[in-house]
């Protein structure tokens, strides 16, 4: 029998399914199923559901090239783009690849579109069989409702990559049916997306936020956020009428003619998202320790490295004089997680050699742990801020975000149980297995994510869940949006709030622990240009969404990835002399790998076993098959 493309793979009825326990994602293998005894029984029904949930996020995952879990996995999208270098490894990887210009169809991860349509195929099926499921009708809706989500979200994850796909709708391939092998539109696409997932809002099943163990599980909430990203991306310069392609691609990459009212649709997506009562989704601001000493910058990072503050539902800031209440504690802001077991998976990839981490999942470049701002918001190069930057101690004075995102030398971090344990990347005198170019070639490593009270090579396994959308995400994409749509000095009043693209960017640099200023600015210039606000909101987006899967795409929907990606990336050595660790230190900016940035990479390639199963399949342009 002839090869099928993975459009047509049935879904195995021979293993892989979870059921629902107190944990919707407890997973329960059970073996031996088929089709008819899925969908006879609720629970096997409802398992198969969740089984369509674990790949969400996937795309994002820190270790997606190479394999989710897989010791032999080489980073996710940081090492593709301007955040982090990769590992050097001897496999062929797909961030190495995108980092070094040489991507093509024949050696690129196909993960987004064999995740992707399998699981669109599963929604199908289940969205077919659910009807002979015996089970509570409301249950029923609900169930549908998640799924038809979970096909836009699968969907928009190819759209993402690719531009405009097949879109199979409803149909379900037989082994022996020739697939759909032509690509929608752009447009159409992202009109199907957005359809989709108006359809589910307007069943009215939804709860407009979940919590306990249904984190993770469809609401409003998730549904509004995923339309604010969308039309976003759709109103970008890349898809917004540029004209990128050939003649026979441009419609399948974006519009074909600029159209300002598309910035509209994602600030309404966002304005109802920030307007949900019942949500109440918020920032989760807090700038004192259980103990109530002062500790600035945790925000969301609570969500994943203090999760002793998941449960600190209220406080009063004296200094600020504002009494804090957050119903859902550290997950105030979370709009939708992917849900992981406990480990120690996430410290493997970042932490130093020292704390037991493996480094597979990249090693922050100098450029972007230099543009967080001082404690000011002022940039480390501007002459006018309170504070000067001192390389030889980066994190004094600076923006809280930077000792949670970046590991430098003379930090400590837990290792081995010993929280007090001393990170050092210099060499010279005292050098350890850390040191710049032993363990790490940039004299940096990345630290977000990395639970304050684990490492690689302690026991201790903490929760490995992590948000896919936040709030301050939506701050974000409403400040781009507006600037875009109305200009810089916009404002208007959401609920009880009032709210501009400077009151995104405040809150957020709030949040954060950047001082406000004498002006209560927070380090942003007043009365900023369009352009200037513009920088301001994408300099934001850098520094508050990093390692999160966002600058890869950021920058290619703002077409400027030919400058930010096609650029020598940088790293810090410092050298040490003397037996004071402390003092005694030199230092430079040393080059580390210059990127390498072609035209074709604004989209990924379709893979090559794609295109050969199915030659109607329009590959991507500037790709040679």
């Amino acid at each position: 029998m002839r090869t099928k493309t993975l459009l047509a793979l049935a879904l195995c009825m021979t293993g892989g399914f979870v059921s629902c326990n107190d944990d919707y994602l407890d997973q329960t293998v059970i073996t031996d199923l088929n089709e008819e005894v899925v969908f006879a029984d609720s629970t096997y029904a409802s398992g198969f559901l969740t089984q369509i949930y674990t790949d969400i996020g996937f795309d994002t995952d820190g270790d997606r090239f190479g394999g989710h879990n897989s010791m032999w996995s080489n980073g996710g999208l940081q090492v593709a783009c301007d955040e982090a270098e990769f590992r050097a490894s001897p496999s062929i990887t797909t961030g190495m690849a995108f980092a070094t210009g040489t991507v093509n169809p024949v050696t690129v991860t196909d993960d987004a579109w064999s995740k992707c349509y399998t699981n669109i195929r599963r929604c199908n099926k289940f969205l077919k069989r659910i009807g002979d499921t015996p089970m509570l009708e409301s249950t029923r809706q609900q169930y549908i409702a998640e799924c038809r989500f979970l096909r836009a979200w699968y969907y928009y994850i190819l759209v993402r990559h690719y531009g405009g796909v097949p879109l199979l709708g409803d149909v379900l391939y037989g082994a022996d049916d020739k697939p759909k092998s032509t690509r929608d539109t752009y447009e159409d696409c992202i009109n199907y997306i957005a359809s989709e997932v108006q359809a589910v809002l307007d069943m009215k099943v939804l709860r407009e936020r979940t919590s306990g163990s249904t984190n993770g599980r469809i609401n409003e909430g998730v549904c509004y956020g995923l339309l604010s990203r969308m039309y976003l991306d759709a109103a970008s310069p890349l898809h917004n009428g540029s004209g990128f392609g050939t003649d026979d691609t441009k419609d399948l990459l974006g519009y074909p003619t600029y159209d300002k009212e598309r910035w509209k649709k994602s600030i309404d997506a966002s304005r109802r998202l920030m307007t949900l009562t019942t949500g109440d989704y918020r920032l989760y601001e807090v700038h004192v320790d259980k103990d109530g000493n002062a500790d600035n910058g945790f925000g969301y990072y609570a969500v994943q490295i203090a999760a002793d503050f998941a449960d600190l539902t209220s406080y009063k800031d004296d200094a600020k004089g504002i009494d804090y209440n957050y119903s859902y504690g550290a997950y105030q802001e979370v709009i939708l997680q992917k849900k992981e077991p406990e480990g120690i998976r996430v410290c493997d990839l970042y932490c130093p050699p020292s704390c037991g981490g493996d480094r597979l999942g990249g090693y922050i470049y100098y450029d972007l742990a230099a543009a967080f701002p001082m404690l000011d918001g002022k940039a480390v190069d501007d002459p006018t801020g309170k504070y000067q930057y001192n390389p030889l101690d980066p994190k004094t004075n600076r923006d809280p975000r930077f000792g949670n995102t970046v590991t430098v030398n003379n930090m400590q971090q837990m290792s081995a149980g010993d929280a007090n344990h001393w990170v050092y990347t210099c060499i010279g005198d005292g050098a350890t297995e850390d040191a710049i170019y032993s363990g790490t070639p940039t004299g940096l490593y990345i630290k977000k994510m990395v639970h304050r009270a684990c490492a690689g090579n302690y026991f201790v396994a903490p929760p490995m869940s992590r948000p896919l959308i936040r709030f301050a995400e939506i701050l974000l994409n409403y400040a781009e949006a507006v600037n875009e749509y109305y200009g810089p000095d916009y404002s208007e009043t959401l609920g009880t709030t009032e709210m501009s693209p400077y009151e995104a960017l405040k809150l957020i640099r709030r949040r954060a622990g950047i001082e406000a200023g004498a002006d209560g600015m927070y380090g942003l210039k007043a009365n900023m240009t369009q352009e200037e606000m513009r920088e301001a909101i994408r300099l934001e987006r850098r520094l508050e969404l990093c390692f999160e899967g966002f600058r890869f795409f950021d920058v290619r929907r703002w077409m400027i990835a030919e400058e930010t990606d096609n650029a020598m990336m940088h790293g810090l050595e410092l050298t040490h002399t003397g037996t004071n660790m402390r003092t005694g230190y030199t230092w430079r900016v040393v080059d580390v790998r210059k990127h390498i940035f072609r035209k074709a990479m604004y989209f990924w390639p379709i893979p090559y076993n794609e295109i050969v199963k199915m030659p109607e399949l329009k590959q991507n342009p500037y790709y040679e098959n």
